[in-house]
């Protein structure tokens, strides 16, 4: 192929200004575009490219690609069929982009529909609605039932991976691990995300107070951890873009020399961030700053009068379902994975001591039996040192436990869309103000605590969240106004040369045993799809597997995301909603559901017109009686505390709320799951018992 039919899927004024500089390149090395090339030399030509320019070479790479594509229809002229690169080639600077990507392709002798092809495969693949649904709405290949996966278990002779713990880390590595290839089985003793993974800020974040103290201690274990989790925000955010957003967040500066300081601050995070960014930082003056958080003091007691802010960005999400989500990503692609199935013993070679397996229990059946596999790793969380000393009892604890405790507030003690941090307390943390699904989430605080199944949030906790923010805060913070608390234990790794956990680096650590057990803990819900990937990486390398692919998550979508996008709640809205018809969707609940579901919102309305369900659980709230149906069949949901908790959040919002939609959420249940009189009456008293450990925030 000649350079000049090579270019001519772009539009003419692209093509000829690629044109240009490929020739003038290939005179100079001799040597024209190649008609084919593998998918591997693509790869790695247009990696060294990146790896040389940069962001300026993705961007060029971007270029090239998108001239190609909007050009394909012909290499005519301006009113012919290479008009769509006329459009392109309009902007001056895609064109210089294009120009550069004609220089670099010429240099290493790319075919441009190959780097199409290779920028193509690089995002997130989406599947057209008619291989996701039927024509009914329904799933065309939905989840294998609990009841199903548990029997794969026990009748499976043997998995390439077992992974025990189905929390951030335990849910990406199986999505990781099948993604592989590999024969990949996950337990989790509870439900998925039902310790810590559920009990978060809900920010993907790089870490402003990790950047800070990299600085003033010159520690660069905490810098990189800083740039690991910028990286992995983007890709979260991508990857899970029905449950997140971009969030702006505002720090008040009440000293001159606190908005030089932050501002820079800022800046060096957006620096560090580089192409992985979401916006720029910026300063705010006083008034802007008053009339986009009407709320905010103007004269704070303890500092002084308000010279500003500084407006950042992070990231935020909704982690208990990011993690069921992931969960159901992995059964998607062939794991077998069960919640509440308890690993009571691992299973050990004879001869040579190695884990080759564990013993569980089915509490849902109390049955035992046994999963053998090539490769156990534990990715328990909090609980790991209890795995661990499963394979080796003389093994010293890793874990230093730290609690931090969250309170819910009504929507009005924050902005929808605008968070804001009180970057100094009166005893010297941060503490953040968010809206979240409605209200507004307050904290966290950082204390040692022990290890348990079900932490709840001290008084003394409760009253320091709110202190903090009163200071910050024009209206009056009232202590009834709490409508839910709770308590998270983060699994932080134990540092003889430090007593504060607050001082501890939230980086993680993958360690194998003599027995061969690979241990994955600590870190942080932004970095968890990283920490997958080391983990099955350490478990390929421990277990000697054979995986037919490498790692395959970097853009891969999480069930719902596939067909997202911005609009979907009008689609669902307008597809849904008919006045006074049984079962209609309004608005609110639309935008609820498609942030919740993604593309399978469509499945819930569905349920809700089919069966009449489409009533809501809660005064005030937008949840609806579809989605206890649609958690029971697709969500791998037993009981009303997994739906309570994790497949909606009303306990974490609003326990009065919970309350209320209890009774009901129990009788749908009961239909679903075939529940007798004295199953609903237990699973009744459970809800009960369940809501008083989030209502210590109330009064």
């Amino acid at each position: 192929m000649s350079s000049s039919s090579a270019w001519s899927i772009w539009g003419e004024r692209g093509r000829k200004v690629a044109l240009r500089t490929a020739k003038a390149v290939s005179r100079s090395f001799s040597q024209a575009p190649c008609p084919s090339q593998t998918a591997q030399e693509v790869a790695g030509k247009v990696r060294t490219l990146e790896g040389v320019a940069h962001q300026a070479g993705r961007q060029a790479g971007e270029a090239l690609a998108a001239g190609a594509r909007h050009g394909k229809g012909g290499g005519g002229g301006k009113g012919g069929g290479g008009g769509g690169g006329e459009r392109f080639f309009r902007n001056p600077w895609f064109t210089t982009m294009a120009a550069a990507g004609g220089l670099a392709a010429a240099a290493y002798n790319l075919d441009p529909e190959s780097v199409v092809r290779y920028m193509d495969n690089r995002r997130p693949a989406k599947r057209p609605e008619h291989e996701i649904f039927d024509e009914r709405g329904y799933p065309k290949n939905p989840v294998p039932l609990r009841e199903e996966q548990v029997r794969r278990l026990r009748e499976e002779e043997e998995f390439d991976l077992l992974i025990v713990g189905g929390g951030a880390t335990g849910t990406g590595m199986a999505v990781d691990a099948a993604t592989r290839g590999l024969k990949t089985a996950m337990v989790e003793a509870n439900d998925f995300a039902s310790g810590t993974s559920s009990r978060s800020t809900k920010l993907a974040h790089g870490g402003v107070r990790y950047l800070e103290k990299a600085v003033k201690n010159f520690d660069y274990s905490q810098l990189h951890l800083v740039f690991e989790a910028l990286s992995e925000r983007k890709r979260l955010l991508n990857n899970a873009p029905h449950l997140s957003r971009s969030l702006p967040i505002m720090t008040p500066c009440y000293h001159w020399w606190e908005v030089p300081y932050y501002w820079a601050g800022m800046k060096a995070y957006d620096t560090l961030a580089g192409s992985q960014g979401l916006t720029w930082s910026r300063y705010m003056t006083p008034s802007e700053a008053q009339r986009q958080f009407p709320t905010l003091r103007t004269e704070n007691v303890h500092e002084g009068t308000l010279k500003g802010s500084i407006v950042y960005y992070d990231g935020q999400f909704n982690d208990a379902r990011l993690c069921l989500l992931l969960a159901c990503t992995a059964a998607e692609e062939g794991a077998a994975v069960a919640n509440y199935t308890e690993v009571v013993d691992l299973l050990k070679d004879e001869e040579t001591g190695k884990i080759r397996g564990a013993r569980v229990r089915d509490k849902m059946t109390n049955r035992t039996f046994e999963v053998r596999a090539k490769q156990v790793v534990n990715a328990c969380g909090p609980f790991s040192d209890s795995v661990r000393k499963m394979s080796d009892p003389k093994a010293r604890s890793l874990v230093a436990p730290s609690s931090g405790v969250h309170i819910t507030l009504p929507d009005y003690y924050s902005v929808e869309g605008f968070g804001m941090i009180v970057p100094k307390t009166r005893d010297g943390r941060v503490v953040f103000l968010l809206p979240w699904e409605g209200h507004t989430i307050a904290g966290t605080t950082d204390s040692e605590s022990e290890i348990t199944f079900s932490p709840r949030p001290s008084e003394k906790d409760i009253k320091f969240i709110l202190e903090a923010i009163e200071d910050y805060l024009c209206v009056k913070v009232r202590r009834e106004d709490v409508s839910s608390a709770w308590s998270g234990i983060r699994p932080l790794i134990s540092n003889p040369h430090s007593e504060n956990t607050s001082e501890l680096v939230r980086d993680h650590l993958i360690m194998t045993d003599k027995n061969g057990l690979v241990t994955i803990c600590g870190g942080k819900w932004t970095t968890y799809r990283l920490m997958a990937e080391q983990g099955v990486d350490q478990a390929v390398k421990t277990g000697n597997l054979k995986p037919p692919e490498k790692c395959q998550t970097n853009e891969l979508r999480v069930v719902g995301g596939d067909g997202y996008h911005i609009a979907l709640h009008t689609e669902v809205a307008q597809d849904y909603t008919v006045p006074h018809r049984p079962g209609a969707i309004d608005t609110r609940v639309a935008k609820h559901l498609t942030s919740a579901y993604g593309d399978r919102a469509k499945v819930v309305t569905r349920i809700a017109e089919d069966k009449k369900l489409g009533q809501r659980l809660a005064r005030g709230h937008p949840q609806i009686e579809a989605e206890v149906a649609y958690a029971a069949r697709y969500e791998y949901c037993t009981g009303v505390e997994d739906f309570l908790t994790r497949r909606t959040r009303l306990a974490f919002l609003d326990v009065r709320a919970a309350e209320q939609a209890l009774p009901r959420v129990v009788e749908i249940m009961a239909k679903e799951l075939k529940w007798g009189w004295f199953k609903k009456r237990k699973e009744l008293h459970q809800g009960k018992e369940l809501l008083k450990t989030f209502a210590n925030g109330t009064t």
